[in-house]
């Protein structure tokens, strides 16, 4: 559990700079310069997710349940993973309207993710993940409205084929991740 606990605070906490030390990443990103900081940036997220993801198959080993959650709650959760795929995808998919409207869908998309998992599993390592990627992205958005605010950003409007091209092919990761990568790389079926 250490490790988990460990990894999330080096994951989360850099990238939470944006969240609590805008001001400090801006000057620390103009000083070092930015391929330096992207190489920093980038090792250190790579490093927390490796060890959290250490410290959360390692406790998956031996879980705590903390409760069982209804089997219902497996569709409730395939429901939001395929709205949490089609928000990941908006964020790479340029002129669609579900970016436009939303202007934050990769945030979004890990808060949906979070509360799709928390809903749907029920051991204490899934809720200390889960939970903590959850509240950081309700955080980070709240961040990221205020700093839409402050600069006063608009977001172009979206084009109806990128949006179909968004939708369809967030559908198709989401049920290809479901039916095959997700028993690849977790270890978990879902279905």
């Amino acid at each position: 559990m250490e490790f988990l606990v460990l990894g999330l605070m080096m994951f989360l906490g850099l990238h939470s700079t944006r969240i609590f030390a805008d001001g400090w990443r801006s000057s620390l990103r103009a000083n070092i310069g930015e391929p330096r900081w992207k190489c920093i940036y980038g090792l250190g997220s790579i490093a927390g997710f490796a060890t959290f993801l250490r410290g959360f198959f390692e406790a998956g080993r031996d879980p705590e349940v903390l409760w069982v959650p209804p089997s219902y709650m497996h569709h409730v959760a395939a429901v939001l993973m395929m709205v949490s795929f089609i928000l990941l995808t908006a964020a790479y998919i340029p002129h669609n309207s579900i970016k436009a409207r939303l202007h934050h869908p990769m945030t979004l998309g890990v808060m949906v993710w979070s509360l799709a998992h928390l809903l749907s599993n029920g051991q204490l390592h899934e809720v200390i993940l889960f939970g903590s990627f959850l509240v950081w992205s309700v955080m980070l958005l709240r961040s990221a409205i205020q700093r839409d605010a402050a600069a006063g950003t608009s977001y172009a409007a979206g084009t109806t084929g990128a949006t179909v091209t968004t939708v369809l092919l967030g559908g198709f990761l989401a049920l290809a991740f479901a039916h095959w990568i997700h028993q690849a790389l977790i270890g978990v079926k879902p279905f």
